[in-house]
């Protein structure tokens, strides 16, 4: 069984270097899964992800003409929930919500602002 480009499976890690972390594969190859493709945040030390031994999930990003295999972690978790999407209408009365509020700030910094100089 060959992994192919954009396949998710279980690997091992096999080993840990401050560049990323060796993942052994179902079918006995190794992968390289790059200290940037580990989180979906910034990681100062893999260490702190990942260690030998750990089973990760991980999707193929590519396999080289020399068999390399390049991995990542973070791309294979599933996607966070978007948002719900918007109906007009919501939009509608939102945006009016927001005018009207606004007019009324804008009429009570005036009245402040006439105040101040003497009500001319």
């Amino acid at each position: 069984m060959s992994v192919e480009v954009g396949e998710k499976v279980v690997g091992r890690v096999t080993g840990v270097k401050p560049f990323g972390a060796f993942i052994e594969l179902p079918d006995g190859k190794s992968g390289l899964v790059h200290i940037s493709e580990v989180a979906n945040k910034f990681v100062e030390d893999i260490n702190d992800h990942v260690k030998v031994n750990d089973e990760v999930k991980v999707k193929v990003l590519s396999v080289g003409d020399d068999g390399k295999i390049s991995l990542s972690i973070k791309q294979a978790e599933k996607p966070k929930r978007q948002r719900k999407e918007q109906s007009p209408e919501d939009f509608e009365k939102k945006l009016s919500n927001f005018l009207k509020d606004s007019e009324e700030r804008m009429s009570s910094i005036k009245r402040q602002a006439e105040a101040r100089r003497g009500g001319r």
